[in-house]
């Protein structure tokens, strides 16, 4: 499961959205990431080639299994990492914006080892 770092962001935001909209759309995902449509369009493109996502006709995009899975990993570390460091002592922005850094290129051990910690 060899994605970069946006790919897993697009991932991500399309989980996070599906969980609070009906569907998802390229005109959702821009505005959630504040991209333009036409970066999206690429973005969704090379997803779709890489068979992390489908499209219908409709404009309506769903993640495949494999695309849930690398969802379902980047969404599970950038919670349970803000958490933490949340509780740790740290602003719940800063917690944040590390989290969302630290998911992509913390390493499975690693992010185990912390859980098993944690919990």
């Amino acid at each position: 499961m060899n994605v970069n770092e946006s790919a897993e962001n697009y991932l991500e935001t399309i989980l996070i959205l599906s969980k609070a909209k009906p569907v998802v759309r390229s005109v959702d995902i821009a505005e959630e990431l504040g991209f333009k449509k036409s970066s999206v369009s690429v973005a969704m493109k090379n997803l779709r080639e890489k068979n992390h996502i489908t499209v219908t006709k409709e404009g309506f995009i769903y993640l495949t299994d494999s695309g849930k899975e690398i969802a379902d990993m980047i969404y599970e570390r950038h919670q349970l990492l803000s958490s933490w460091l949340t509780r740790l002592g740290v602003d719940p922005v800063i917690a944040t914006q590390d989290a969302c850094r630290i998911e992509h290129v913390i390493s499975s051990e690693s992010f185990e080892a912390i859980k098993k910690h944690i919990k």
